[in-house]
This record gives structure tokens, C-alpha cells and sequence, in this order.
């Protein structure tokens, strides 16, 4: 699919709807984003789209936390360890110029904030978890995260970002512990709600989420 793009006036993010991209072509343009909004000849831009079925692996992962059964993984130099991701999984990638360089704990807890509000407009209670990143549902079915997240800055700038199960096939996750996590479960929007739901539905409300908690933290590129 085309990209689409757009911006929303008085935010300093632009908006690039991808659709379902293969994830290593996906890298390749984030890369390519990313010098763009370091060089400043390009404005901060969030990318939304989803990946047919990869896994991938952060700087973390350890070897016996792979696929046992010779899936294939790409590794990347974002922070976090293994995850999956698949059709029916909404993913982000917001690449800004951080106001604070170093405040990467503070970028990650505004993209939880913006994902729990997203989880509050369907009626699902997301909330954030100490020292894991993400999303979680937490009550007496136990702990299950909802949406991962997986950050790298580089020259001010980040990069990858987050991933919302809203309604991908959560098979997906069985050759793994995602994000190297086995005391908890994952789990999605449709899961909680008990009916489907699809991306179209979700990816307006997390636009509006986003533009609000990016623009907190991001440092406004005057082209």
C-alpha cells in the first residue's frame, strides 16, 4: 500500500499511514526517516502500519530465548528482547528530536500514557507497570500485557517504538516469552473485549493519543 501522509496543524508531527509492510523494508525506511529528522529536513513523523509475521529480536535477547524451531529472526539495535509481531498488531514508530536527549524513560512512560488512554476509549483498563515497559491489564485473571514497546535514540533523535495487540492471531507468541517475560501472559484488545475489532477502528484514536504525547516531549523542526 502507498503511504499516506499528513499533519495535523499547530503539532510538530507528521503522520505516515503505511498499511502492511515487511518489516525489514519497514527498518530500511525508519533509517532513512531517522537521518532525514537529525539532518532537520524533515519534520518529526510517527509511522503506523503493521508487518505480516516476523519476530525480532533486540539487543537483549539471550540465544535460549529464540525459536526452538528455526523461525527466522531479525536482529535489531533497539532496546527490549524477543517479541512478535503480525498482522492484526497496530505498531508505531515515532521518530522525533527529544526536547531532553537523555530523558528516554520519559519518552517511554508518554507513550504508555497515550496507549492507555487509547485502551480507556474501547473500555479496556491499561495501565503502566513499575519497571516493565508496555502496557498491562492487571486484576484477578492476572497479569497480560497489551501493547510493547522498544526504543532506541540516537543523536537525539529515537526510533522503533510500540506494537498494540488489537486483534492479531496470539499464536504468534508461543514459540517465545515475548519480551523475555515468562511470569505474565500477552493478550489484545479483542481478547478483553470479547468481540473482534480491527485497526481501522483503533488506529484514529491512537493518532489522536499519540500527536498529544509526542508533541510533550519532541522538540519542534522549523523546515
Amino acid at each position: 500500500m502507498s503511504p499516506t501522509i499528513a499533519a495535523t496543524p499547530g503539532t510538530s508531527i507528521a503522520l505516515v499511514r503505511k498499511g502492511l509492510v515487511d518489516y525489514q523494508i519497514a527498518l530500511d525506511s525508519q533509517r532513512r526517516i531517522h537521518d532525514e529528522v537529525v539532518a532537520g529536513s524533515r519534520p518529526n513523523t510517527l509511522i503506523l502500519l503493521e508487518h505480516p509475521s516476523v519476530y525480532t529480536a533486540g539487543r537483549r535477547t539471550e540465544a535460549h530465548e529464540r525459536p526452538m524451531d528455526g523461525t527466522p529472526v531479525i536482529d535489531v539495535d533497539r532496546g527490549g528482547k524477543i517479541t512478535w509481531h503480525g498482522e492484526g498488531q497496530l505498531v508505531g514508530y515515532p521518530i522525533v528530536r527529544l526536547k531532553n536527549r537523555n530523558e528516554v524513560v520519559g519518552f517511554v512512560r508518554e507513550i504508555e500514557a497515550g496507549l492507555i488512554k487509547v485502551c480507556e476509549e474501547f473500555g479496556i483498563k491499561g495501565e503502566q507497570y513499575c519497571d516493565r515497559s508496555g502496557v498491562w491489564i492487571r486484576d484477578e485473571k492476572g497479569d497480560r500485557k497489551i501493547a510493547a514497546i522498544g526504543i532506541r535514540v540516537a543523536k537525539g533523535v529515537t526510533m522503533h517504538g510500540f506494537a498494540l495487540n488489537v486483534n492479531p492471531n496470539m499464536q504468534g507468541f508461543n514459540n517465545i516469552v515475548p519480551c523475555g517475560i515468562a511470569d505474565a501472559a500477552v493478550t489484545s484488545m479483542a481478547a478483553e473485549l470479547g468481540r473482534p475489532i480491527t485497526i481501522e477502528e483503533v488506529s484514529p484514536v491512537v493518532e489522536k493519543y499519540m500527536y498529544e504525547s509526542l508533541s510533550r516531549v519532541s522538540e519542534f523542526i522549523a523546515l
